[in-house]
């Protein structure tokens, strides 16, 4: 089970980029643990200065926007 951090501050991209990340694991059926962190100072300490962010693993693997579902498929 991979362990994913969406960052963002609740933004229309960090729900969209939450709501991308959820369907592509439940389409390729991978159990995912899911968590939104909106805390300022916790999506900093992950050196993030553009959200949505997305984290896996404890890696950061996206800042800035929301990713393609191409990229998004490519981490699961």
């Amino acid at each position: 089970m991979k362990n994913v951090k969406v960052l963002g501050t609740g933004c229309a991209n960090c729900k969209n980029t939450l709501a991308l990340v959820e369907a592509v694991s439940r389409e390729k059926g991978v159990q995912i643990a899911l968590e939104k962190v909106e805390d300022l100072p916790s999506i900093m300490g992950y050196g993030v200065m553009s959200t949505p962010g997305v984290v896996i693993d404890g890696v950061v693997v996206h800042a800035g926007g929301v990713p393609a579902r191409s990229k998004v498929e490519s981490w699961f």
